[in-house]
């Protein structure tokens, strides 16, 4: 789905950042472009870096790309990543990779915030699935604006971040590549040890697999 120049406005227009530059490195999902899928790349921290959860030697790598604004990575956030993380995660025998892929400018929005959080990335992330329905509907920039002040967000400091094109861009290059070169047109749509899994899963089913893995 194409987001219109209509459509990123009421997110970006407060804080002054050019729905232009919103819009520009956003892929049309869904589109007849041909995708590569040369993982080749796969493991290459983009120019965020990459957020972990676990052992960075742990033998099984999963990789997720979500959007936060997307219900079906809120339900794999709230119903299957707690028991995820508690067997695999904490235990040594798996490590996540979490990688924003925004379908939206709501979604670009919120990335930015979580990454401009610091060492209380996840912390967003929790909160901002927790409360996806109050903020990714109505008016988002005055709703995400609550919840970054919770993270310490002053009204300068939230302006900031949702200004900041470079970041912006660097956001939206991690969603183009995954689109363009591994395939990736839903969310979530996890990779574990380089095999792709599109949608949400149960966990016994992750689970299994990491199991067949370990």
């Amino acid at each position: 789905m194409k987001i219109t120049r209509r459509e990123a406005l009421p997110v970006f227009a407060a804080t002054g950042i050019t729905a232009a530059g919103a819009l520009s490195g956003m892929p049309v999902i869904g589109s007849s472009k041909a995708f590569a899928e040369d993982l080749s790349t796969l493991m290459d921290a983009g120019p965020l870096g990459e957020r972990i959860v676990g052992d960075v030697n742990a033998p099984v790598t999963i990789i997720e790309y979500a959007s936060m604004t997307c219900p079906h990575c809120r339900a794999f956030h709230k119903d299957v990543y707690p028991i995820i993380k508690e067997k695999y995660l904490d235990t040594g025998k798996a490590k996540l990779f979490f990688r924003g892929f925004p379908f939206d400018p709501s979604a670009a929005a919120a990335t930015m915030l979580a990454e401009c959080s610091g060492d209380k990335y996840f912390n967003m992330i929790d909160i901002l699935y927790e409360k996806q329905a109050t903020w990714a509907r109505g008016n988002v920039v005055q709703e995400l604006f609550k919840i970054a002040k919770l993270a310490g967000f002053t009204q300068e400091s939230f302006n900031a971040c949702l200004k900041n094109q470079e970041l912006l861009d660097n956001v939206l290059s991690i969603q183009k590549k995954a689109a363009e070169d591994y395939g990736v047109n839903s969310t979530p749509t996890f990779f574990i040890n380089g095999t792709k899994y599109p949608g949400n899963m149960p966990a016994k089913e992750m689970g299994d697999i990491i199991d067949s893995l370990v």
